[in-house]
């Protein structure tokens, strides 16, 4: 059973009486802070009644397997370092999920050992190995083949707890973008060049290296779609186009300008 929220970071709760109680709502209050305070507290109480408790079951309840309490952990971790950072500690964890912190050590020895799953949940588990087939697949127009990249890809990078974990991640230096950032070298920036330079007729890597340029102009199309998530899941401005709308822009952009970067490089007749 895998339990996530997609509606960005719930606001706290404070007691233990009403979930809705003692948050301050006003009639004129988003509706949307109400529904995602109702989705948290259903999220705690899925919790509490799955893992509190190794007693006997009552009856009819469902006994989850050691497996699917892992998971329901993991995915509660996520969660709680996107809201809180990744300093939170283990103690803080189980408070906020709601379970005894010896539980938390029975599926994860230490935090090192749970921020690792948290990367390879959030980082290298979600990522595709499609993308690769869909750059490469030369019967079809680069154009094509980038945006259908990143209509896929943005479905990963553009979520509130991947935004918050990567950035938070950076900052406290705990080299999760590290071990993340070579996938996208390699996947990406590399994959576009390579490609691109196919279709312009141009080098391959055997004959010219990858130059710092060409990745340079890449990582500012990769990096361009990167902030427009960060606009919406960090800063929570309203964008003034729809994902794919940018996308197509973005690659546009890129597209039109990249013969030009080649021809200063002299790889492209001026």
């Amino acid at each position: 059973m895998k339990i996530s929220n997609r509606f960005g970071p719930w606001p706290q709760t404070s007691g233990s009486g009403s979930c809705i109680s003692g948050i301050g709502l006003s009639l004129s209050s988003d509706l949307n802070l109400l529904i995602d305070n109702q989705m948290r507290c259903q999220y705690l109480l899925g919790m509490e009644n799955a893992m509190s408790s190794e007693s006997a079951a009552a009856p009819g309840r469902r006994r989850y397997s050691p497996a699917e309490r892992r998971q329901m952990i993991l995915d509660g971790a996520i969660q709680f370092f996107a809201e809180h950072g990744l300093d939170g500690s283990t103690h803080a964890l189980a408070k906020y999920l709601n379970v005894t912190q010896p539980l938390i050590y029975q599926y994860f020895p230490n935090k090192e050992e749970l921020i690792d799953a948290v990367y390879e949940e959030l980082f290298r588990g979600r990522w595709q190995a499609e993308f690769d087939t869909i750059l490469t697949d030369r019967s079809r127009p680069l154009r094509d083949r980038l945006i259908d990249f990143y209509a896929r890809y943005a479905t990963i990078m553009h979520s509130s707890e991947w935004m918050r974990v990567y950035l938070y991640s950076g900052l406290r230096n705990l080299q999760l973008n590290q071990r993340y950032n070579p996938l996208v070298e390699k996947g990406v920036i590399a994959r576009f060049c390579e490609e691109l330079r196919h279709s312009l007729g141009l080098p391959g890597f055997d004959a010219v290296p990858l130059t710092p340029q060409e990745r340079e102009a890449t990582w500012i199309l990769h990096g361009g779609l990167f902030y427009y998530g960060v606009r919406r899941f960090i800063y929570r401005v309203e964008a003034c186009t729809e994902t794919a709308l940018a996308v197509d822009a973005a690659v546009t952009m890129y597209l039109g300008g990249m013969p030009d970067v080649y021809r200063r490089l002299g790889l492209l007749p001026g």
